[in-house]
């Protein structure tokens, strides 16, 4: 009986185990788990990969997709790509900001500055379903924190203590090189691509990235795996902007707590040392 028992829950406890092996690489559908400068309690932002990110999202996802939680300050603030100022303000200056109105009560164009918003490749939701084929392009703002793969028992309990927080990012990577052609007996409806990493398969969104599509200066391979790397990392970086300084402070918590603890002890015995218990 005993024996049959420790079958069933060694039997049961690979059943729920499976996701999260899945998750990890095991399955065609599920995005592999990445390697991230940012990932775990110590990781940091690599300053050049969101550089080439911010040059891959400028060059081709900006085209459709939006950011409007962006300001072109945030690209010269610390923890982010490290621009300087006068970088910052040379890229909000290529674009033309509506304002207004003026005196005569008329919208008008101007050069933008530090304090806009990264401006909106079309100028409502509508006009944005005209130009893609009746699909709206998602806001990018917080899309790496939005998204996330499926991982399941015991995997969860796992990540809590790895601090796992990347499945946002894996999956846009993932699906960034995840265009491939169908398998054979499946049909992809008209104005649809195939994506084995999206939910259902079917995308509206044509493949965006080829190799040599956008020139870096660095020396990094220009291939789509590496672009998908780097733009990634950079719509991480947009969604949750204050990460090296928020994991720096928790460090910084974590000792304090540590010397407190010890100075409380060490008070407690100076002061009960001489009473009797």
């Amino acid at each position: 009986m005993k024996k049959t028992f420790l079958l069933g829950a060694v039997a049961l406890a690979l059943a729920f185990a499976a996701p999260a092996r899945a998750a990890e690489g095991g399955h065609d559908d599920l995005p592999h788990r990445e390697s991230w400068s940012f990932a775990g309690p110590f990781g940091m932002y690599d300053p050049a990969q969101l550089q080439r990110g911010f040059k891959v999202f400028r060059e081709v996802c900006a085209s459709c997709h939006s950011a409007n939680y962006l300001y072109f300050r945030n690209l010269a603030q610390e923890g982010g790509p490290h621009f300087s100022e006068a970088q910052a303000k040379a890229v909000a200056s290529e674009y033309q900001i509506t304002d207004g109105p003026n005196d005569q009560g008329e919208m008008f164009q101007r050069p933008g500055r530090l304090s806009d918003h990264w401006p909106a490749p079309f100028p409502n939701d509508q006009a944005a379903r005209v130009a893609n084929g009746g699909a709206l392009p998602p806001d990018l703002s917080v899309i790496a924190k939005a998204r996330a793969s499926h991982v399941g028992f015991p995997g969860f309990i796992l990540d809590a203590f790895t601090q796992y927080q990347e499945g946002g990012v894996d999956y846009i990577h993932a699906l960034l090189n995840g265009y491939v052609e169908p398998p054979e007996g499946v049909t992809v409806q008209p104005g649809l691509h195939y994506n084995k990493y999206f939910p259902g398969h079917q995308i509206a969104m044509p493949k965006p990235l080829s190799d040599g599509q956008v020139e870096y200066t660095d020396g990094t391979p220009t291939t789509v795996d590496q672009y998908s790397r780097d733009v990634s990392a950079y719509l991480m970086w947009m969604a949750e902007p204050h990460l090296d300084a928020r994991k720096r402070i928790g460090f910084q918590v974590f000792i304090f707590l540590i010397v407190l603890g010890g100075l409380l002890y060490f008070t407690k015995k100076k002061i009960w040392k001489n009473i009797a218990h």
